[in-house]
């Protein structure tokens, strides 16, 4: 399948300078929202302006920054929402501490899918790959769709998510950047889930020469360097 029957279009929204992303079959105008988060109006219009039709939600994590819009997504459009099976605790503790609604975590096998590494889905004919990336939380996951990487707060542009928070694991991000995300190919294009970085994307190639932290080679070097911030 060629590259450009995906169609990506990339948002930052809300005060943590997140990116929201529609990712969109060009063949069947079935779309899916990474992260829906902080402006649904937004996310629905600039759908609507690209002639796609939401039919799913894909949840990197379940911090509330990344996932405050999922329950108004689901009013609009009756998407299925599909998150890591190892998230689904800990986004019940976060939505607790933040009195954040988290309906749709009931509604299983109804909107809600909970998946595993290597599970797929279907976005019109766009098949959706999950990696499970634990470190940052312990569900933590990217999206591999035609060449691009959908990358949460495993992997940022230079950068990479926090392991200081409650969930956190900074020996399974060592593990998350420097075993599975150095395994892709370095033309994947890099999506990553904020905007913290002079450039909005990257490519893993880039990223395995210029990121610090995909360039150490051990774990335990991984905890000291960790240690420091």
């Amino acid at each position: 399948m060629s590259a450009r029957r995906l169609i990506v279009r990339q948002m930052e929204l809300g005060p943590m300078a997140n990116f929201v992303y529609i990712i969109g079959c060009g063949e069947t105008g079935e779309a899916a929202v990474v992260d829906p988060a902080w402006d649904i109006p937004a996310i629905t219009r600039a759908a609507e302006q690209a002639q796609l039709n939401i039919r799913h939600a894909l949840l990197t994590h379940g911090h509330p920054d990344h996932m405050n819009g999922v329950e108004e997504l689901l009013a609009e459009t009756d998407a299925f929402v599909h998150m890591h099976a190892d998230e689904v605790d800990y986004m019940r503790q976060v939505a607790d501490i933040f009195a954040m609604r988290v309906d749709f975590l009931e509604r299983q096998p109804g909107n809600s899918r909970t998946l595993g590494d290597g599970a797929r889905i279907d976005v019109g004919n766009l098949a959706v790959q999950i990696i499970h990336t634990p470190g940052h939380t312990p569900g933590s996951q990217c999206f591999h769709v035609e060449g691009s990487l959908f990358s949460g707060d495993t992997l940022f542009v230079n950068a990479c998510g926090r392991v200081d928070l409650p969930g956190s694991d900074p020996e399974k991000m060592w593990w998350s950047l420097n075993r599975r995300l150095r395994e892709l190919p370095d033309e994947t294009v890099l999506y990553p889930g904020h905007n913290y970085s002079e450039r909005t994307t990257s490519t893993i190639g880039d990223e395995k020469r210029s990121n610090p932290y995909m360039r150490i080679d051990t774990p335990e070097r991984f905890l000291r360097v960790m240690s420091i911030y």
